[in-house]
């Protein structure tokens, strides 16, 4: 009952987090493992890991805090009307966050950029065990492109040894950019029963190239930060500053960690929000822990996204 409940929060985490000051979304448990180490699941990464849209057919969009249909629909170029027409029954006033919609790119104005889904490398994916039989999936993915890309997702599908598929699920990023250069992971739950000696192949879906001048972010670095491991090494207390880098003042602020172990596997993911207002003269500073699924806690790596 306690790990269904915690695995609920989570789902609820995800779906909305307007107006909460300091809310976090976790991919590991409320406690590290004490008595009984996670055992490392095999995993597969099949030859094929980019996105197969050939065709330009409906991407889609989830909306977070802060957007409306009018500035989605200029970011991708398309008539306001357009994305009415694909999205019926949703209505500009009462837009909700976590809402999926779906964007018309074959209805795009002729001379208007569209955006272009691109493949990504995927570096890792690998899965840890839990007490119960449950699995918790991490798929580490890297921005190779000059450019910010957005709305990535992935499949998660686990088969057995004889390439039965016993299990599949969608995830999303948790923040809504990956950066040039920086690399995210993109997680999932499988709740039990799940049998030993499953293989967990990833599929990107989406990842979108943002278009020059898009203002609905605002650039921010993380400085000061500290990283406490605790005897159990499997717990972080993580400390820092965000700081904005240009003008503007943000009302949404996010903190993603990403904790590794000494081999460099991802074992634990954690996203911080605050709706205090940052400002080029007003830092913000953030304090939460981070768990491990895996082994001990290595390092942990930060990264920030602001938006007006």
């Amino acid at each position: 009952m306690y790990r269904f409940l915690v695995c609920l929060f989570f789902l609820v985490s995800l779906t909305a987090c307007a107006g909460t000051s300091e809310a976090v979304t976790d991919f590991a448990p409320a406690v590290p493992y004490h008595t009984v180490s996670p055992s490392e699941t095999p995993t597969v990464i099949p030859a094929l890991t980019g996105i197969l849209m050939p065709t330009p057919t409906a991407l889609t969009y989830t909306v977070v805090q802060g957007d409306t249909l009018n500035v989605i629909a200029g970011h991708y170029g398309i008539p306001l009307e357009a994305l009415l027409v694909a999205n019926p029954g949703i209505q500009a006033t009462a837009l909700t966050v976590g809402t999926t919609l779906i964007i018309p790119t074959g209805s795009v104005t002729p001379g208007e950029p569209t955006p272009t889904p691109v493949p990504l490398p995927v570096l890792q994916a690998r899965c840890w065990s839990e007490t119960d039989g449950g699995l918790w999936c991490f798929a580490l993915v890297q921005n190779e492109y000059a450019e910010t890309l957005e709305n990535l997702s992935a499949q998660f599908t686990l088969a057995n040894a004889g390439g039965q598929q016993l299990a599949s699920q969608t995830a999303f990023l948790l923040l809504n950019t990956l950066p040039s250069g920086k690399s995210i992971p993109l997680a999932v739950h499988f709740p039990p029963p799940i049998q030993a000696n499953v293989n967990v192949r990833v599929q990107l879906l989406t990842a979108i190239r943002l278009l020059p001048g898009d203002a609905r972010y605002l650039p921010v670095i993380t400085e000061n930060t500290l990283v406490s491991v605790d005897a159990s090494g499997r717990m972080a207390q993580l400390t820092g500053l965000v700081r904005l880098t240009g003008a503007g003042t943000a009302n949404t602020l996010w903190v993603l960690a990403i904790a590794y172990d000494s081999a460099g596997n991802v074992v634990g993911l954690r996203r911080w929000e605050s709706s205090s207002a940052l400002t080029v003269d007003a830092p913000v500073s953030f304090d939460f822990f981070i768990s491990s699924v895996g082994p001990e806690i290595d390092r942990v790596e930060f990264l920030a996204e602001a938006r007006p």
